[in-house]
């Protein structure tokens, strides 16, 4: 590792009063979130690739990346500074037993840069320290303060210092070997650098391999976010293989990679109050870097995003801000307002005959659910309408999806719109879920529209007239708009629904099943759809301008 001096040309106040600003793509860098909130983490483990070493610094406000140290280790660990307990298998934990690095260190202060540290930290057994602004020495990693006062003692100099609830400690992976620890107060964040090798980074983390810096943003007192800092076009190379199989038609990859750029640099971040640009889930965008031994990027897919660098998709100028897609439509896409409830003008409901003409897994489906699941299922999610009696579409779209349902229960009658119509039905403990907004309901109808139902399909407006047979075959017509059945049960009024006081069973044996085409939530590209389109010999733009209206690619 080439080593580095640093003069440094600011003054605490500064740093003091600014805020790193992650809330859009800068300077084509993207931020992706890969650990935060939940899923924070008290120890965070790399290991270099391609070469040897990583670069300690911080990502200033142009996302450019400061050097402050460096070392020449392959394999390192990002660690919550305070009382970490190392276990015979090299984890990192708060608490437990095993080897102990201790909050409490020696600190002699007064170094002009990171190699006068280092180098006083091979004369006193310590490590280089980036605390306050300023390059100093620590020793030791005590339990107490006294024992950190003890050891000042010792070493004739030095005082006792704590590592704060910002701190992070950075050691050799599986040891307890510390060759860092950063502390700016929290107003910049840890930020480590691998070496390049031939122009390149590879990073292994948590499986899977990243280009570019890892950034940790420590949680007050808390665990570690993790985040991926990269260039643009590297980020796209790590959505592809992953949003759509990297070995189909170029011209279906080309869209994608369009598409996921376009999404990327939009102005609304997901999950803003984490400072990063986009997650890495499918409540973005799905990335996984250069990915692993199973899944990666292929050569197919990289020369997708090359052969489209840079390339966005505008309406009448603006940048699109939902460059969204989905597996397919099911045989047509839909309007964005009848799906999340706002308009826009490039996210227009279409017909698309395309899907038909190639075989897509799954693409038919069915699943069923009994009243007992759905009424679980409801209640789960707080929707107090009581045991389920009946479930149906209330209103489709003039695109034949699903617009609204409606669903009857002992307590009250719910009727949900949009995608809403799709994701109530989603049980993990049930592992059940309705595909896209293109479906229907057997076992349900509607009710309460003043119409009773014969043969368990007919419905009458009204029962004054109608002629019935009884059990003697004597035909007779009923006189106003009521009636009396004798069945197993006993004696039943009936009544058109409008005015009566029961309904018909909405479900003769209990269930309801729902069938349906598609995958996802129908908005936008339909990915299939543009892989059948790039089979029949459209390009990229072409399939572009399909699934998105008034749009150019700029």
């Amino acid at each position: 590792m080439k080593k580095k001096l640093l003069t440094l040309f600011f003054v605490v106040t500064f740093f003091a009063l600014s805020a790193v600003s992650a809330s859009a793509v800068s300077d084509d860098t993207v931020v992706v979130g890969l650990r935060y909130g939940s899923t924070a983490m008290f120890s965070a483990n790399l290991e270099n690739a391609l070469g040897r070493g990583f670069e300690f610094g911080y990502f200033d406000e142009g996302r450019s990346f400061e050097t402050l140290g460096w070392t020449d280790e392959t394999a390192i660990s990002m660690t919550a500074a305070g009382d970490i307990y190392m276990s015979g298998s090299g984890t990192y934990s708060p608490d437990g037993g095993g080897e102990y690095l201790g909050p409490w260190h020696v600190q002699i202060d007064g170094f002009r840069d990171y190699e006068d540290a280092l180098d006083a930290a091979e004369d006193y057994g310590g490590y280089p320290a980036w605390v306050d602004w300023g390059y100093a020495l620590r020793v030791g990693c005590y339990g107490s303060r006294s024992e950190a006062e003890d050891a000042a003692e010792r070493l004739g100099e030095g005082y006792a210092a704590q590592s704060s609830s910002t701190g992070v400690m950075v050691t050799v992976t599986r040891t307890t070997d510390v060759l860092f620890e950063f502390d700016c107060g929290g107003v910049f964040d840890l930020a480590v650098q691998p070496e390049e090798k031939k122009g390149e980074t590879s990073t292994w983390f948590k499986g899977y391999k990243y280009s570019g810096a890892f950034e940790y943003p420590r949680v007050t007192g808390g665990s570690l976010n993790v985040y991926n800092v990269l260039d643009l076009e590297s980020y796209v190379k790590g959505v592809i293989p992953y949003e759509m199989n990297g070995n189909w038609p170029m011209e279906a990859l080309k869209a994608q990679a369009v598409c996921a750029r376009t999404y990327a640099c939009r102005t609304s971040k997901h999950r803003a109050a984490y400072g990063f640009d986009v997650c890495n889930t499918t409540c973005c965008q799905v990335y996984y870097g250069r990915g692993s031994g199973a899944a990666y990027a292929t050569e197919q897919s990289d020369a997708a995003v090359e052969a489209t660098e840079g390339e966005r998709l505008y309406y009448y100028g603006d940048l699109v801000q939902d460059a969204v897609y989905h597996s397919s439509d099911g045989g047509a896409t839909e309007d964005v307002g009848n799906v999340w409830g706002t308009d826009k003008g490039y996210l227009k409901g279409k017909k698309d005959p395309y899907e038909s003409q190639i075989s897509i897994p799954n693409y038919n489906w069915s699943v069923t659910y009994t009243a007992d699941e759905l009424t679980w299922i409801l209640d789960q999610k707080g929707y107090n309408v009581g045991t389920v009696r009946n479930v149906y579409v209330s209103e489709y779209t003039p695109m034949g999806n699903v617009k609204k349902l409606t669903i009857e229960g002992s307590r009250d009658t719910l009727t949900v719109s949009g995608d809403t119509c799709r994701t109530i039905f989603y049980s993990s403990t049930y592992q059940k879920s309705v595909n896209s907004l293109r479906f229907s309901i057997n076992g349900g109808g509607p009710s309460g529209n003043g119409s009773v139902v014969v043969n368990g399909s007919t419905t009458l407006d009204e029962l004054d007239g109608v002629s019935v047979i009884s059990g003697s075959g004597k035909v007779s017509k009923l006189d106003g708009n009521s009636a009396s059945v004798i069945s197993s049960s006993g004696v039943s009024d009936v009544s058109p629904l409008g005015g009566g006081s029961i309904k018909p069973t909405s479900s003769k044996n209990g269930s309801f099943t729902i069938t349906g085409t598609g995958n996802g939530h129908n908005v936008g590209m339909s990915q299939y759809g543009a892989k059948a389109m790039a089979e029949a010999g459209y390009d990229y733009e072409e399939i572009l301008e399909f699934y998105y209206t008034d749009i150019t690619i700029e």
